[in-house]
């Protein structure tokens, strides 16, 4: 079911800027509403400890009761610190176009929140990495795989900087989900006005050639002239390649498969070649 609506997870980090360019070129191209979460886990909440045992008589009470004070006033400043990020964010993206801009504070866990609300939107977009990322490796980044896997939804991953996109990758390799990638881009605004090509890398087959020129088939008829390029090698490596060039601002793959240009990503060493990606990735279920 369609919705209009795209959903944009912030946190603070320095990619949440990037986040919010990147849904508002979105949801501009697709003229989709933006709700942007912000969601407080478990490094957000104060953690009560019960001392009630080593205080004695009346320091006790009065220790217990500062002690809650303090816990109030943490929370307090929790959910202003978060209203701050979510009202920051909303202004970057209606500084960058006429777009309809919803926020929600949520508290508790990241991907249990996206689990729970992703019918209500199209698309989900997360920054590479997050607010923790380089300390404790949690929130966002750690957290982004778990997303990828658990969405059914495309997820846009934004890049550390946003870069106007006029030029589109497609990480091809014949399978179901690399093919719904050129349907997508076939059918969605999003896509309208931009270069495509599609990448195959490995071994060349007339079966591949035969699935590429059926996927240049589809993309013309929704209105691309789209090139192919074929290259030996290992997918992770000519991707990379590739994306480093600078001729190309977005990487558009299929997720999971037995084939090994869409389950690199997902596996073992996802992210090291989101860090190492220079371009914003979307992955497609």
């Amino acid at each position: 079911m369609t919705t209009n609506t795209l959903i944009a997870l912030v946190d603070g980090s320095a990619y949440s800027e990037s986040v919010c360019h990147h849904a508002a070129w979105i949801a501009g191209k697709n003229n989709w509403t933006v709700k942007v979460y912000h969601v407080m886990g478990r490094r957000d909440s104060v953690e009560k400890q019960d001392l009630s045992g080593a205080i004695k008589l009346g320091a006790r009470t009065a220790l217990l009761e500062q002690l809650s004070e303090l816990d109030a006033t943490r929370a307090k400043l929790a959910h202003e610190h978060g209203r701050a990020i979510l009202e920051d964010a909303k202004a970057i993206i209606r500084g960058d176009g006429d777009i309809t801009v919803e926020t929600r504070l949520r508290q508790g866990d990241l991907v249990e929140t996206i689990t729970d609300k992703e019918e209500s939107g199209d698309m989900i977009v997360i920054g590479k990495r997050g607010e923790a990322a380089g300390l404790a490796m949690e929130h966002l980044g750690s957290n982004l795989e778990r997303i990828v896997r658990a969405s059914h939804k495309p997820v846009f991953i934004a890049n550390r900087a946003f870069k106007e996109i006029k030029s589109v990758i497609v990480a091809f390799d014949g399978g179901p989900s690399s093919l719904k990638a050129v349907d997508y881009i076939a059918r969605s605004p999003l896509f309208a006005g931009l270069k495509v090509t599609l990448v195959f890398a490995g071994k060349d087959t007339p079966a591949i050639q035969k699935s590429l020129t059926d996927a240049t088939a589809t993309l013309k008829a929704g209105g691309f002239d789209a090139a192919t390029v074929t290259e030996s090698g290992e997918p992770e490596k000519v991707l990379a390649q590739i994306t480093s060039t600078g001729d190309h601002e977005l990487l558009v793959m299929g997720a999971y498969g037995h084939s090994r240009v869409r389950s690199f990503i997902i596996g073992s060493t996802t992210t090291e070649m989101l860090r190492s990606c220079k371009v914003p990735v979307l992955i497609m279920r």
